[in-house]
């Protein structure tokens, strides 16, 4: 007799396809190259998305907003009457859905599960539950956990090994290092090891199987962010959590490959034909540290020109909107509550920089002087910031995220007052970061909405 068995498909990054009992569910649903601007699948695939679009699932959901997972150009692929699940805090993300068109949304509660078909989903607290979640996917008498993108507190941790045991989990592998490489002089190196709580959390979860998921992707050929911002390999991975777990299987599921899950083991299934790869599968991530970052000038020259228009709207921003913004927001330390000179550096496509110097006091930001050249300022520089135009301009229009912005903070040295303040502050409470990230929600999708809906 025949075991029950669930087939699990790896679309790209987060992406999953379930199938059991010709029931199909699908997770984070990326069907992009790249997706979220810069993301590149590693290793690569190209995505078939006229077969996409004949694809029918029972239901997606959706673990969180993050545009590496809610990517409204790839939802507008599938059918409208798809069941779309997201786990959301803000209703404008279901909004936005829905005006693409989709007329069963519906947002997910922490563990409060989902039937749909011989599956039962469940959403898990994430470490902060205020952006994401996990999920807990039982089928077939098999019991698999869907960890995303998320970091497991002590208290979500005992509550899944009393969920146990557990047949599969997919573990998001890699440690990334997207605020250190705003400050890449500022930041010390990491070894390439996991963190220790993830080698005591997977022991405590015991489970049959471990995927190494979530990443899947880098940033342009040319970036240095290849090198810098993922310190952990598959080959480690395997390394690691094998030793630690010697009774459980390490598998690498590279995008369109399946496998069949039952009681008794895993063996291969068919691949998804819709995700095609490209070139070498064995591929692997090289770390070297902060990698010796380049200038801002020579980033900026790998970006196309902007137009008069398009100039003009973020000299616009800066000169008008910027200090505004700047009052409305709060930073989370204390290092802006005196006086600051701030010297804002745009890059264009040759390499070359326009300087806006602004003061800092309390909730104003006073824009004092521009120009090309650095010249000499009236007080000590407290802060720096550098961002090619190009990206300030799609952050501003096109919803690009921090993470491929290629932000450059602090990247001088200061007076030694400043320093020693400096050693207290938080890269993230940038100005420039701060007016563009402080108080939004969902501007990429927005802009991507806005752009389908033009169509």
């Amino acid at each position: 007799m025949t075991q029950p068995f669930l087939t699990i498909s790896r679309i790209l990054h987060a992406g999953y396809v379930f199938e059991c009992d010709g029931v199909r569910i699908a997770f984070d649903t990326i069907f992009e190259n790249p997706f979220s601007r810069n993301c590149h699948a590693f290793p690569g695939v190209r995505f078939d998305t006229e077969a996409i679009r004949r694809q029918r699932f029972d239901a997606v959901f959706i673990s969180h907003f993050h545009d590496d997972h809610c990517s409204l150009d790839s939802l507008d692929l599938l059918d409208r009457a798809t069941p779309i699940h997201i786990y959301c805090l803000f209703d404008e993300l279901f909004e936005m859905v829905r005006r693409l068109g989709f007329t069963h949304v519906h947002p997910l509660h922490l563990d409060r599960t989902v039937a749909v078909g011989p599956f039962r989903v469940t959403p898990r607290e994430a470490m902060d539950a205020e952006v994401d979640s996990m999920f807990q996917v039982r089928a077939a008498g098999l019991n698999v956990l869907n960890v995303v993108d998320s970091w497991i507190d002590e208290g979500t941790l005992a509550q899944l090994v009393r969920e146990g045991p557990w047949d599969m989990v997919l573990w998001p592998f890699q440690t990334m290092r997207e605020i250190e490489v705003l400050a890449p002089s500022r930041a010390a190196a990491v070894p390439p090891t996991l963190p220790d709580e993830w080698i005591e959390q997977l022991r405590a979860l015991r489970p049959r199987h471990v995927v190494p998921s979530s990443c899947q992707f880098l940033q342009e050929p040319w970036s240095w962010y290849n090198r810098a911002f993922f310190p952990i390999s598959y080959a480690q991975f395997a390394r690691e959590v094998g030793a630690a777990l010697p009774d459980a299987q390490v598998v690498r599921l590279d995008p369109s490959v399946s496998v069949r899950l039952d009681g008794a083991g895993l063996r291969p299934a068919p691949p998804l034909p819709w995700v095609v790869p490209l070139g070498p599968q064995d591929v692997d991530y090289a770390y070297e540290g902060n990698a010796a970052p380049p200038p801002t000038a020579a980033i900026a020259r790998h970006f196309p020109p902007l137009g008069e228009a398009e100039r003009a709207r973020v000299l616009d921003w800066c000169r008008s909107a910027l200090p505004g913004k700047y009052g409305e927001t709060e930073a989370g330390c204390d290092y802006f509550e005196r006086p600051r000179n701030w010297r804002l550096s745009l890059y264009d496509h040759h390499g070359r920089a326009l300087h806006l110097c602004y003061r800092l006091d309390g909730d104003a930001a006073l824009l004092e002087g521009e120009g090309e050249g650095e010249g000499e300022a009236d007080a000590p520089l407290g802060w720096t910031t550098e961002v090619p135009i190009a990206k300030l301009y799609a952050a501003l229009e096109l919803g690009e995220s921090l993470t491929s912005m290629y932000v450059r903070i602090n990247d001088a040295v200061f007076d030694a007052a400043t320093e020693r303040d400096l050693a207290d502050a938080d890269v993230v409470d940038d100005p420039l970061v701060r007016c563009l990230f402080g108080d939004t929600f969902g501007a990429y999708q927005a802009a991507q909405l806005k752009r389908l809906l033009a169509r």
